[in-house]
């Protein structure tokens, strides 16, 4: 994603929590359209961080355009077993660190001479009954909600949209059923692709007279 943005003219300011190594190497790609892109490390279920990277981004760039929330915790757990760690991992990262984000990204964006756009990742699962992901499900169904409401509050000066990808890549450590198997349930017959999800990014990107939507990216998943 960060590529694609900076191959359309996009400064790149991205954040990276552990995965230090892969995330230099994107950084290295992007800056071969936009070298004055930069990365930092931040832990967006801690607030302390989402402030120090938002000071780190004002110290080098002047104005803020399209901000992406798209930090996300993923994993199973069965309802009954259900830990206060677990809830924590995932609700901290996924709805806690979006809200501050976008809450920082606003404060930035509403003092802004143009229209400028946030868009959250959230996940079809919002609307589906999954019976092991009860955390992450609800995690994804209140960054939509919450999504409408920034929308709401920051308007007109600030787009706000949230993309809900359905299945794009196959997890093996959730779900080793082969792609034909999958694609099965999914009315256009194929698993998503990368390419997918940015056609929707910029349109979002681009639009004037969007705002409070969620934009399903599932080849039509949902209607079954």
């Amino acid at each position: 994603m960060a590529t694609a943005l900076a191959e359309k003219g996009y400064s790149i300011f991205f954040t990276y929590r552990n995965s230090e190594k892969t995330a230099a190497g994107v950084l290295e790609k992007v800056r071969a359209f936009s070298p004055e892109s930069r990365m930092v490390h931040c832990d967006v279920s801690k607030v302390s961080d989402i402030h120090k990277a938002f000071d780190t981004f004002s110290e080098h760039f002047g104005s803020l355009d399209l901000l992406i929330t798209s930090a996300s915790n993923f994993f199973s757990t069965t309802l009954p077993e259900v830990t206060e760690e677990e809830w924590d991992r995932l609700v901290d990262t996924n709805l806690k660190g979006t809200f501050f984000t976008m809450q920082a990204g606003a404060a930035i964006m509403k003092e802004q001479p143009f229209v400028s756009r946030i868009i959250t990742m959230t996940d079809i699962a919002a609307d589906l009954v999954w019976r092991n992901f009860a955390p992450y499900t609800a995690s994804k169904n209140a960054i939509q909600h919450l999504t409408r409401v920034f929308a709401r509050v920051l308007a007109p000066n600030v787009l706000v949209n949230s993309i809900a990808p359905g299945t794009v890549t196959i997890n093996p450590e959730w779900n080793d059923a082969p792609e034909e198997e999958l694609s099965r349930n999914i009315p256009l017959k194929r698993i998503g692709s990368v390419e997918d999800i940015m056609d929707a990014v910029l349109f979002l990107a681009r639009s004037d007279y969007v705002t409070g939507q969620v934009i399903s990216v599932d080849g039509g998943r949902l209607l079954n």
